[in-house]
């Protein structure tokens, strides 16, 4: 089909046609935790305290703390801790395995998935800091929440059933957050924690599963098949694949921990059917909040 500029507005209205939901949705959950900026670790511009020193020349009496001073013969400055804006990035698989749920009562893995980034943006947003979607600049400010819901909600699927981030937009000392099930490949997981160590970057990686991938509750005859249709398997015993199956989810987590630990990095699981909040929760706390 050509394209157009009626019919990229029309297939615009419908792929945007969650919008609403995502940022209210994301917005309900984003005020369960209130941000803070984050210090330097030395003295400057801020809020929070850092240390009492000596007076020295220069200092203005009126950055003399007189309570302190009094306890002693010197007099004392009461320094604050400098706090800057810090760089966040979020990645969000757009495998089409991502797309799976085993019930229609609940969210799929993408959906879970692009409401923990928007609410996990917008927390990171209302404290300073500067947040975008991975291979676009980090920015700051109300506007810059609107572009992450509008291009998470527009994002076009990878056509596979896996796949990984862009290795090329790690920047050095940013702060990167890797949501996916995870149940590709994982031989491009090392590769990207090594990068990132190496850039001194720092974050996290979200395994996001269906209750169904998670218990493997199938039995008796059940054709499995990936969404994209490229993986299939046909099978008159799906309970006795269950304990292999569980195995192997077992070795896929341990093989990922493996890997984060070893560049400082953290990792965490969600299922869809538990709260997201817990999930928004554990982010935020292992990037520093």
């Amino acid at each position: 089909m050509t394209l157009t500029p009626a019919n990229l507005r029309a297939r615009a209205e419908v792929e945007s046609g969650g919008l609403p939901a995502l940022v209210l949705s994301a917005e309900r959950l984003a005020v369960t935790i209130a941000p803070g900026a984050h210090g330097l670790r030395r003295a400057g511009p801020g809020e929070d305290f850092w240390q009492y020193r000596p007076a020295a020349a220069g200092d203005a009496a009126r950055s003399i703390d007189w309570r302190r001073s009094a306890r002693s013969d010197a007099q004392f400055v009461r320094d604050r801790e400098a706090q800057t804006a810090q760089s966040a990035v979020i990645w969000v698989s757009a495998g089409q395995g991502m797309s799976y749920r085993g019930d229609d009562s609940r969210p799929t893995k993408l959906d879970r998935a692009r409401l923990l980034a928007l609410a996990l943006g917008m927390v990171l947003l209302r404290g300073g800091e500067k947040v975008a979607l991975a291979g676009q600049p980090p920015r700051s400010g109300r506007l810059q929440a609107d572009r992450l819901a509008q291009q998470l909600a527009t994002q076009a699927d990878s056509g596979t059933d896996a796949d990984q981030p862009p290795l090329e937009s790690l920047r050095p000392n940013q702060r990167v957050v890797l949501i996916s099930d995870f149940l590709g490949d994982p031989a491009w997981v090392s590769a990207y924690l090594a990068r990132a160590a190496a850039l001194g970057v720092s974050g996290a990686l979200l395994q996001v599963l269906d209750p169904d991938e998670e218990v493997f509750p199938f039995d008796g005859a059940v054709l499995f098949r990936s969404l994209s249709g490229q993986i299939s398997h046909d099978t008159r015993d799906a309970g006795g694949l269950r304990a292999a199956y569980l195995e192997r989810l077992a070795l896929r987590r341990e093989l990922l921990r493996r890997s984060t630990l070893g560049a400082g990095w953290h990792f965490g699981t969600h299922v869809t059917a538990t709260a997201p909040s817990t999930a928004l929760m554990w982010l935020y706390q292992v990037l520093g909040g």
